[in-house]
């Protein structure tokens, strides 16, 4: 049995490891952190915990992290880093939900993100948690950077097909919509209600800051140099994430040849599954699991497909991947704790 600290545990996705390792039968809750709600009861910032045997929301520094041995860290992104360096030596192993981690090049940190990595040499340790492709280097592992969700949701349907060289690095264009938990917890106008129901729309146009994540991850999981176009939009419910990739095939590529690669990259992957022709992923069929569901198709214009992909940014996209991820850093089954199927309807 391992013992767990959250820190963040007041946002979205700090809520969603608490659930999640609530349900692992190989760790235990022994701190929760949060900034401005230390001091309360977990149950009274997220009803849905009620009768539950948690510990009281404190602050980082009150917490004994001699006695923890895996953080998951549910941070702001640029929070992060300052206290992770703090306690890395403490701890047995940290698995990092924020960006701070995500980029190898610590430039390419500073001009996405608009500030210096001040932590450089804890970069040259951490593993990129792709767990589908980053599975070797998982184990033992110290420092995990989990992907952020869009590129989550968007590689795992463009990797397989650049692997094979079955498309064209070159020519993808992704088109990704989140629900509004992807925002994080916080009381900002944009996201009131008034403000996101019964619309949607796009942001982070030419720049988002998952782009450059998903550029590395082409070039470190399959050898390729690409300049993605990647546009994200916001859509009016509360979780879940769909990627729709436009891809050009390769000369003598088929539909066919790009389906096999698929199928037969993911077979004995357990949170990803290839739709049988024809079926159409939706975001409501993985609501609060860790499996991510694609669908092929073949595009109207010669030469071109589309592939689609849905998670929940929330699990599969965020903690889930997180806990499947320390699964691995331990040499257990990455499932434990993530055999839940999707909340449908």
């Amino acid at each position: 049995m391992k013992h767990a600290a959250v820190l963040g545990a007041s946002g979205y996705t700090g809520a969603e490891a608490v659930r999640l390792i609530l349900g692992h039968p190989m760790l235990k809750l022994k701190a929760l952190t949060a900034y401005s709600r230390a001091g309360e009861v977990y149950s009274d910032v997220f009803r849905n915990f009620e009768g539950q045997d948690l510990p009281p929301l404190v602050t980082a520094d009150e917490v004994d992290w001699d006695l923890i041995d895996v953080v998951f860290a549910c941070l702001p992104h640029g929070a992060s880093q300052e206290t992770i360096a703090k306690i890395h030596d403490r701890v047995e192993t940290v698995i990092d939900l924020s960006a701070d981690f995500r980029l190898a090049d610590p430039e390419l940190y500073a001009k996405t993100y608009g500030r210096p990595h001040e932590f450089t040499e804890l970069l040259s340790e951490r593993v990129y948690g792709l767990a589908e492709y980053s599975r070797d280097k998982l184990l033992g592992a110290k420092l995990v950077a989990c992907p952020g969700c869009y590129p989550t949701c968007s590689m795992l349907a463009v990797l397989p097909a650049l692997e094979a060289g079955l498309i064209d690095p070159d020519r993808i264009i992704i088109d990704a919509k989140t629900g509004v938990t992807g925002a994080g917890r916080k009381a900002t106008l944009n996201f009131a209600y008034s403000e996101t129901a019964d619309g949607a729309q796009a942001y982070g146009i030419g720049n988002h800051r998952h782009a450059p994540e998903m550029d590395q991850a082409i070039a470190d999981f399959a050898g390729k140099v690409s300049t993605v176009r990647f546009t994200p939009h916001l859509i009016p419910m509360n979780r879940g994430m769909i990627a729709t990739c436009h891809v050009e095939l390769t000369d003598d590529t088929s539909i066919s040849n790009l389906r096999e690669a698929y199928v037969e990259r993911y077979t004995d992957e357990p949170f990803v599954h290839v739709l049988t022709e024809g079926q159409v992923p939706q975001t409501r069929h993985v609501r609060g699991s860790n499996h991510c569901q694609i669908g092929i198709f073949a595009d109207r214009a010669t030469g071109s497909a589309v592939i689609v992909s849905v998670i929940d940014n929330l699990t599969k996209g965020s903690s889930g991947q997180a806990i499947q991820n320390y699964n691995l850093t331990q040499g257990w089954d990455e499932t434990l704790g993530l055999k839940g199927v999707g909340v449908f309807p």
